[in-house]
């Protein structure tokens, strides 16, 4: 992947202003028995928040100032293309779900990437005060425990494995099945970690992250974490997840390509 034309500590300071600035605007509103979630379709529920929002125009009015020929895009406002072939990938509150619910999964999610995917990518969570950061040789996180690598998991069985997804249902039926054929034979499978989950893949916690119908601001900054800690991300088939989609995220190569195959196993039958 294409390191970018520029001094990447620039970019680095940038992401890091980001995360500070919204950390605040987050928690402001969470856990606050005021707050309200507006449905953002029809069918299902996608909720966003005045926290979302707020958070968002902050990074969009620092970006402007800041890197005002990188694009933006964003979840909850329109994107801006760039000129510099540049562009940061924002997530305010990824989880905003568990947000409304107290939970403290959620995060902010940042990223600057070029057309082949991320470059560089932080996993922010305000409430615990954790922020995983990954791409330009850095791979650490810093929370109240002091500062430390990321490294993720060495090599096990599937058997000996543990395994995250958001939702019990993952998708589609046939993704859900998919998702079951890998879970039934992993030693432990939680849900509900959103981005928290990548970041535990990171961290060595956890084997795998298996999900659908992500938007690539969901996963650029994953992305960037669970690589530069020794993971690998890839869509269903294998190929670049950074579109979005389909992703499995793994420890290693050889857990990644034995849950690769079993999801193939479903998808294509």
């Amino acid at each position: 992947m294409a390191i970018a034309p520029e001094n990447p500590s620039a970019l680095i300071r940038v992401a890091h202003m980001l995360a500070d600035a919204v950390r605040p605007i987050t928690l402001q509103h969470f856990r606050q028995s005021g707050l309200t979630a507006e449905n953002k379709h029809s069918t299902g529920f996608d909720p966003v928040t005045i926290a979302d929002r707020d958070a968002e125009r902050v990074m969009r009015d620092i970006l402007a100032a800041e890197r005002p020929s990188d694009g933006i895009l964003g979840e909850e406002f329109d994107d801006i293309t760039g000129t510099s072939g540049l562009t940061w990938v924002l997530d305010p509150i990824d989880g905003t779900r568990g947000f409304i619910s107290g939970t403290p999964t959620w995060g902010v999610l940042i990223a600057v990437s070029d057309e082949n995917g991320p470059l560089f990518g932080l996993i922010d969570q305000p409430y615990i005060g954790e922020r995983f950061v990954g791409g330009f040789d850095l791979a650490e996180v810093v929370g109240p425990q002091g500062t430390a690598h990321l490294r993720t998991a060495a090599p096990r069985t599937l058997a000996e494995a543990t395994v995250l997804t958001t939702f019990p249902e993952v998708g589609t039926a046939a993704e859900m099945h998919a998702f079951q054929a890998v879970s039934g034979k992993a030693r432990l499978t939680r849900y509900g970690m959103d981005c928290y989950g990548y970041a535990l893949v990171a961290t060595g916690q956890v084997d795998l992250v298996i999900e659908a119908g992500l938007n690539p601001y969901d996963i650029h900054a994953p992305i960037a974490v669970v690589q530069a800690a020794g993971g690998i991300v890839t869509d269903w088939t294998g190929g670049p997840a950074h579109r979005g989609g389909r992703a499995i995220a793994a420890a290693n190569p050889q857990i990644h390509a034995e849950a690769l195959a079993l999801v193939q196993s479903v998808i294509n039958a």
